[in-house]
């Protein structure tokens, strides 16, 4: 290898281009992959990229802290993404208006029956409190899940991959119960993927329509309002 070259994989190794050439090019192989699969949500592009850069990462010896120097400009890109939601909340601001009650019905409901079983399901298989408090939060979105779980005592990096699990099985399990139940109504859909797999399920209903996407990233904002001063305020309540 020339010594140009060498200098520049150098450059490549120690600066930001590599955390986002990598994060691109695995998520770009994940929509390729689940493309060819018929777009099954056993191989959601998320997971597969996830999976694809930490076994790059561990085999190539690359510290995390590194590939998170360039990472953290797409990293940055979530917030704006998640504002860029209300442009499909807005094109459907109609329908959602004459549905309010009942999706914030639906939602309390989800939400509340999310809390109790986690909590319960935990403390009845004796899981530690810490362990508990980072479960706790693992239905809304992951930087709300993050901040619950460090405010009420969990561990916020376990919360993060609690979150990637809740959405991931939200993902596999959601198009199976829609047949099921003969649910057919993009709207209905996509409420409930985002209520029961937050991004990962908006992601899903955007492949769905339009309409299911804007439902979807309403439910899971509103999911996360709710949660986050729900929460906190129940573990205070019950002294757990």
């Amino acid at each position: 290898m020339s010594e140009a070259l060498q200098r520049g994989w150098e450059q490549l190794l120690n600066g930001p281009l590599l955390g986002i050439a990598l994060t691109l090019l695995a998520f770009e192989l994940g929509v390729w992959l689940n493309r060819r699969a018929g777009g099954t949500p056993a191989l959601h592009p998320v997971l597969i990229a996830i999976g694809l850069l930490i076994g790059f990462l561990l085999l190539s010896g690359i510290p995390y802290e590194r590939y998170f120097q360039g990472a953290q400009f797409i990293h940055f890109l979530l917030g704006p993404a998640t504002v860029a939601l209300a442009i499909p909340l807005f094109e459907h601001r109609q329908q959602i208006k004459q549905l309010f009650g009942p999706l914030t019905v639906a939602c309390l409901a989800g939400i509340a029956t999310a809390i109790a079983s986690t909590l319960g399901l935990a403390y009845l298989f004796g899981a530690h409190r810490e362990t508990v408090m980072s479960l706790a939060p693992k239905s809304v979105t992951t930087p709300i899940a993050m901040g619950i779980s460090e405010q009420i005592g969990g561990i916020p990096s376990v919360a993060a991959a609690l979150v990637l699990i809740t959405g991931a099985i939200g993902c596999l399990c959601a198009p199976l119960m829609f047949r099921l139940l003969r649910i057919k109504n993009h709207a209905a859909q996509g409420f409930t993927l985002g209520l029961s797999a937050h991004g990962f399920g908006t992601v899903q209903a955007f492949t769905v329509s339009r309409q299911a996407g804007a439902f979807s990233g309403l439910a899971m904002g509103i999911a996360g309002v709710i949660t986050a001063f729900l929460l906190p305020a129940v573990v205070r309540l019950f002294g757990l």
